[in-house]
């Protein structure tokens, strides 16, 4: 993971390559490498300008600010990182099998992957906890904005632990003229410390967490979709609330869902690796390295167009946000969606709805003095 050698040339022709020129057995015709080029690039474009927008309407809109999205916001900023200083590096990196951003960079490489993933899917399953506590458990206290930004630090602390072992085996070599950002592990057992250490990886950034969120919202699907609005709150704000908390939580649902797709593969192929070593002799593994690293990076411009998809707050700031373009036209609620702080009077009556809501059984969340108080989605 990180700057890895997609390839090794140890059993082809030194012939075939040339320091010089900077080509090796690996290298692509440059048709090839201009269409990959391309996709690379879209990518990049769409993963850095969708997650800076979302980052934007949160932090730079009061009402948005909330426990959720600055786990949003946290998420965002892992993805926009991921797209910008490992997307395009670890792509040059893998259509040459050289490596020409020197030794500090390559201990960043092997660094900022792991952290990026586990802060991206560790932010999700914070989303999810809070979800479960504001749905399931609305009468225990919420994350404090104190909280909040513990939990955040807690899981880059952790992030930074985890891929700290292989930063540090990181080095610079030389394959037959060729420079490589390589992870050297020690001699001794060095190909079972390789696969304990993705394995652990894996556990931690991928299944652990997935098995998590799917038992947290299966327990968070049944209580929203076995609940029942009294009759006299039919077309009033307790429905408008209920439909809204079970759009949000397919969201969530949806772009975790997302997430296991399309790193699963990349998963596998380390994996498979890790037994089966002779995979990376043969040039073809290049193009399937590719195009499974396309895939996984692909998490990263995923998120922001599900969110402007079915939230209509963000679809309200996307639209601000892009009003300069011909095609993107505001309406005037748009603002008001964003700014617009309720009344003394309609905060009253959306307290009386939520204890009519809980006299019947229901379990919409409150706020209290001092917590920082749950999304309005």
């Amino acid at each position: 993971m990180g700057a890895h050698v997609i390839v090794t040339d140890a059993n082809i022709s030194s012939s075939l390559e040339s320091n010089t020129t900077g080509v090796t057995a690996f290298s692509m015709p440059s048709w090839q490498l201009a269409l990959w080029a391309t996709a690379y690039l879209a990518l990049v474009l769409v993963a850095v300008t969708g997650n800076a927008t979302v980052i934007w309407i949160i932090l730079a809109h009061q009402r948005m600010r909330t426990v959720t999205n600055y786990f949003i916001v946290n998420l965002a900023l892992a993805d926009l990182c991921m797209a910008t200083f490992n997307a395009p590096f670890n792509f040059v990196y893998a259509s040459h099998n050289i490596w020409y951003f020197g030794r500090a960079f390559c201990y960043f490489q092997n660094l900022f992957p792991i952290v990026a993933m586990f802060v991206s899917i560790y932010s999700m399953t914070a989303i999810a906890a809070d979800r479960y506590v504001a749905i399931v458990h609305p009468f225990q206290p919420r994350l404090s904005a104190l909280g909040t930004r513990a939990v955040i630090a807690g899981i880059w602390l952790l992030a930074l632990a985890l891929a700290f072992p292989q930063c540090f085996y990181s080095t610079i070599t030389m394959d037959r003229g060729a420079t490589k950002c390589v992870v050297v592990w020690p001699e001794d057992n060095g190909r079972k410390t390789l696969l304990l250490y993705h394995l652990t990886v894996i556990v931690l950034i991928y299944v652990l967490p997935l098995v998590v969120m799917l038992l947290t919202y299966s327990v968070i699907g049944l209580k929203l979709w076995r609940r029942e609005v009294p009759k006299h709150q039919m077309h009033g704000a307790g429905l408008r609330h209920l439909r809204a908390k079970r759009k949000f939580v397919k969201t969530m649902v949806l772009v975790v869902v997302t997430f296991a797709i399309c790193w699963l593969p990349y998963h596998f192929y380390f994996i498979l690796g890790s037994f089966q070593e002779d995979i990376y002799y043969h040039k073809f593994i290049q193009q399937v390295y590719l195009a499974l690293f396309w895939l996984a990076m692909s998490s990263t411009m995923y998120n922001p167009i599900i969110y402007c998809c079915l939230n209509h707050r963000f679809r309200s700031g996307f639209r601000l946000a892009f009003r300069c373009c011909p095609w993107v036209t505001p309406i005037k609620e748009d603002k008001l969606e964003l700014t617009h702080t309720p009344s003394l009077s309609m905060r009253a009556n959306r307290c009386h709805t939520k204890e009519t809501f809980f006299m019947a059984g229901d379990t919409a969340p409150s706020a209290t003095n001092g917590q920082a108080r749950g999304p309005q989605h």
